[in-house]
C-alpha cells in the first residue's frame, strides 16, 4: 500500500471544529430576540472553502478531482444576504434542519409494555442535494479503488450473490468488523489485530457537520464507519448492532429512499422479505440516529430495496475494543457543537420575518430548550406578528 501516495483533496463543510468566533451582526433588532422561527427555511446557493487534510495518517486515497462539499450558504446570491458572515450563513443552514424524535410503538418486553422506538431520531436537510451528490461520487470512487485492490483487504468486501437479498458491498474504515465467525475462527465483533484504511477526509467533514449541528453528541464522536452499497433486491436481515460500538450511532441514506423496519420481534417470511410492526421511511439524505430502546431492544432490518441505495453508518468504538494500532484522529478530537447565541436567534428571527412577508400570516414561534442531549423546540410562544 505504500506506493499509493495520493490523497483525496480535502472537502470543506463550513465552520471550524470549535465554537464559532464572535461576529458583529448588522441584522435589524427585534422586540423579542428569544423567539425563533421553527420550520424549513429557503435554500441558498453557496461555495465553500477548502479544509485542511489530516497528514498524520498514511493515506491510500487517490483522486485527480478535488472533492468539494457545497455547504449551501457561501456566495449567497439572494438580495439582502451578501453581507452575512460565514458564521451567520452556517447558522441559517443549521436552522434548516428538521428533526423527528417522537417515534412511538409499544410492545411487551419481559412482560412490561415498552416503547421499543424510544431513542430514535430522524434528521433531514443536514446535507444539501449538491453535497449528497459529492458524497455518492466519493463512495463510487472508493468502490473502484476496492475493485482494483487499492484498499486494504478487509476494507473492501464484495460477496457473491448466492441467494435473494444478499450480496451487499461493504467498505469499512477505522476498524475491521466481523459480521459472523470467519475462516480463522474470529467471532462477530471488532477484530483488534486486523487493519483497515483510515477515514477519508470527506467522511471526517461529514462527522464534523453531524456534531456541530447537534445531530450527534460531542461525547460520542464516531471513529469508525461502514459503507453499505445495495443493488436492487439487496437487504439487511433483522439485527441489533454489536455492543463493541457505543450508542448513539447514526446511518445516512443516499441515492433512493427506502423503508427500515423496527420491532422487538422481526421475522423473515422468505429471503429478503420480513414482517415487523413498524416501518419508517428514510428520505434521501436523511440521518437516522439510534440509541436507547431503538438501538438495544428493537431489532431493525432493511427489506429488499426497490432501487440502488447507499448508506453510511458512523459509530464510536468501545475503548476496550479499539484496534491495537488505533490512533485518535486529531481532526475529530476537539469538534464541538454550535452554540445557540443571540446571533443565531437574530438570524432566525430575521428569516421568520421574511417568510411572513412572502407567505403571509403569522406563524407559531417556539423557544429552543437545551436538554441533556440536544436542542428541542417544545415550548410554543404567542406570535409576535
Amino acid at each position: 500500500m505504500d506506493e499509493i501516495s495520493g490523497k483525496f483533496s480535502a472537502i470543506s463543510i463550513n465552520g471550524s471544529s470549535g465554537y464559532p468566533s464572535p461576529v458583529k451582526s448588522s441584522l435589524p433588532s427585534t422586540n423579542n430576540p428569544e423567539t425563533v422561527y421553527l420550520g424549513r427555511q429557503r435554500r441558498y446557493v453557496v461555495k465553500s472553502s477548502p479544509a485542511s487534510v489530516n497528514n498524520k495518517h498514511p493515506s491510500v486515497f487517490n483522486n485527480s478531482v478535488s472533492e468539494m462539499l457545497n455547504d449551501g450558504l457561501n456566495g449567497v446570491s439572494s438580495p439582502g444576504f451578501d453581507w452575512l458572515s460565514e458564521d451567520q450563513k452556517e447558522y441559517i443552514r443549521f436552522g434548516q434542519v428538521t428533526s423527528k424524535k417522537d417515534f412511538f410503538h409499544v410492545e411487551r418486553v419481559n412482560g412490561r409494555p415498552t416503547n421499543v422506538l424510544h431513542g430514535l431520531e430522524l434528521h433531514t436537510d443536514v446535507f444539501s442535494s449538491e453535497e449528497q451528490k459529492k458524497i455518492v461520487e466519493c463512495v463510487h470512487n472508493l468502490q473502484r479503488m476496492g475493485k482494483k485492490g487499492q484498499l486494504r483487504a478487509r476494507t473492501y468486501s464484495e460477496p457473491r450473490k448466492t441467494i435473494r437479498g444478499n450480496g451487499r458491498v461493504t467498505i469499512q474504515f477505522g476498524c475491521c468488523y466481523n459480521y459472523a465467525v470467519d475462516k480463522n475462527g474470529n467471532p462477530p465483533g471488532i477484530i483488534r489485530d486486523e487493519e483497515v484504511d483510515p477515514m477519508p477526509p470527506l467522511f471526517k467533514q461529514m462527522i464534523k457537520r453531524l456534531v456541530r449541528w447537534h445531530v450527534l453528541h460531542p461525547a460520542f464522536v464516531p471513529n469508525s464507519c461502514i459503507v453499505n452499497m445495495y443493488d436492487e433486491g439487496i437487504c439487511i436481515p433483522p439485527h441489533i448492532d454489536h455492543h463493541d460500538f457505543l450508542r448513539p450511532f447514526c446511518t445516512i441514506s443516499f441515492l433512493n429512499k427506502c423503508d427500515i423496519m423496527f420491532g422487538a420481534s422481526l421475522r423473515a417470511v422468505r429471503p429478503g422479505e420480513f414482517v415487523g410492526p413498524v416501518s419508517i421511511p428514510l428520505p434521501v439524505g436523511s440521518v437516522l440516529v439510534l440509541k436507547g430502546n431503538g438501538a438495544d431492544i428493537a431489532k431493525h432490518c432493511v427489506p429488499c430495496v426497490p432501487a440502488k441505495r447507499i448508506s453510511i453508518t458512523f459509530r464510536k468504538m468501545d475503548e476496550s475494543k479499539l484496534p491495537y494500532n488505533y490512533l485518535p484522529d486529531p481532526e475529530l478530537i476537539s469538534v464541538k457543537p454550535l452554540m445557540y447565541t443571540p446571533l443565531f436567534l437574530q438570524v432566525q428571527q430575521n428569516q421568520h420575518e421574511q417568510e411572513e412577508i412572502i407567505h403571509g400570516g403569522p406563524r407559531v414561534l417556539q423557544r429552543p430548550v437545551l436538554t441533556h442531549f440536544s436542542w428541542h423546540y417544545p415550548i410554543p410562544l404567542p406570535s409576535t406578528a
